[in-house]
């Protein structure tokens, strides 16, 4: 039994990885994350920074990506459960503006593998969610941008947490997909061979 299982999405390159959990009635192990393994599913890194974020349920943060330092980033939760999405934002690619959604939890402690050129965002859908990823390039403020969480080209279907909606109020007022260029993303489109 190998120790993930790889599972391609609706958008070739967006992963859904499961790990091989080993659980008895002291508790469980699992690994997250290993080079070789991933290397040989397409997951090459590296992985420089990690981050872990806290928030309530309702709690939508996203779709965001940086237009430089672009960032690939794998996804997980490690209390609560999210919807996690991936928008491809690579110009020519065969499903540029199509999006994939996943529940993510700490119950079936799945991750998401979202590549370079992508908006990534998550909706809390339970009390309190915490959040982790590892990102592929360092963060950068002065290359933040994002895509609308309604945005009508792209669609997403997000499930009702139930209550109402808590947005940034950075996040409230992303330009829309259809207005953007995205060009800086050209580089990752799969036809591309730079």
């Amino acid at each position: 039994m190998g120790k993930f299982t790889f599972v391609e999405t609706a958008i070739p390159g967006v992963l859904v990885v499961e790990p091989t959990v080993f659980g008895d009635a002291r508790g469980y192990f699992m690994e997250t994350f290993e080079a070789e393994a991933f290397a040989q599913a397409g997951i090459t890194g590296p992985f420089v920074q990690d981050n872990q974020s806290k928030s309530s349920k309702g709690v939508l943060r996203g779709l965001h990506f940086q237009v430089r330092h672009t960032q690939a980033k794998l996804v997980r939760v490690v209390r609560g459960e999210v919807f996690d999405v991936a928008v491809d934002c690579r110009p020519g690619s065969g499903t540029f503006g199509k999006w994939v959604g996943v529940i993510l939890s700490e119950e079936n402690k799945k991750q998401l593998y979202v590549p370079q050129g992508f908006a990534h965002g998550f909706l809390v859908l339970s009390e309190e969610a915490e959040f982790t990823y590892k990102c592929s390039d360092y963060y950068d403020p002065s290359a933040e941008g994002g895509i609308p969480w309604d945005d009508p080209t792209v669609g997403v279907q997000w499930p009702d947490p139930g209550c109402p909606l808590k947005l940034s109020p950075k996040d409230a007022e992303h330009e829309s997909f259809a207005a953007q260029d995205f060009s800086f993303f050209e580089r990752w489109t799969p036809e591309c061979s730079f």
